[in-house]
């Protein structure tokens, strides 16, 4: 299942066209602060999807019935441009666990390049909630280590797969090599095109530079 949340115009839209406008862009903590918020837009969304049980909350005047969440939710990330996003995911999903994947694109003499996972801290998954961010979902070769790597920690009941700016080869990429069974991608927006060295056009640029300033 894809769920595309720019098709229905909400607050949304205003946040993912500041990341994407050049001017706005340059203002690091701006747009830091926007990835967080739709981080929290999507964690509402996903929240939506949950198991719930009913509990009594006994109030100064009474008891009030409400259906309360009761999932277990990781929260995994792929470092470091997916920092902001995950933490606006864990400001609605403040119970959460979470796990943290270092990768990294390894470029060759010929101009192709290979994902590198270097490192993954996680708790087990085992039958919880994953939710698996990176702001860009470029070729989906990222996403695909990172989630084949993660369910090294067990199975989880379900996983979401959320991210900002998706290209149509990056989610058909993941539509390709992961079992959707008991999988949803959720993006913020989707571009059709992708470049020969994977960057989503319009796309929004290199999301951890604009998040974190340029690397060496």
């Amino acid at each position: 299942m894809l769920n595309i949340l720019a098709k229905n115009n909400s607050l949304i839209n205003l946040f993912i066209s500041e990341l994407r406008d050049k001017e706005i862009q340059s203002d690091s903590m701006r747009f830091r602060r926007n990835m967080e918020r739709i981080g929290e837009i999507f964690a509402y969304e996903i929240s939506k999807h949950l198991e719930y049980k009913q509990k009594d909350i006994t109030t100064p005047l009474g008891v009030s019935e409400m259906n309360l969440p009761v999932s277990e939710v990781v929260i995994a990330t792929i470092l470091r441009a997916g920092l902001p996003f995950h933490n606006g995911l864990l400001n609605y999903f403040d119970s959460a666990e979470n796990a943290f994947i270092s990768a990294h694109r390894k470029y060759h003499k010929d101009g192709t390049f290979s994902i590198q996972l270097e490192h993954l801290s996680s708790p087990s998954i085992e039958n919880k909630i994953l939710i698996l961010s990176d702001p860009m979902l470029a070729s989906g070769a990222s996403m695909d280590i990172a989630y084949k790597a993660l369910i090294e920690r067990g199975k989880p009941k379900h996983t979401h797969i959320a991210t900002i700016i998706a290209s149509n080869q990056g989610i058909n990429y993941v539509k390709k090599h992961i079992n959707m069974k008991n999988v949803t991608i959720w993006a913020g927006d989707v571009d059709d095109e992708l470049t020969s060295k994977s960057y989503i056009v319009p796309g929004i640029g290199d999301a951890g530079d604009l998040a974190f300033g340029s690397k060496m």
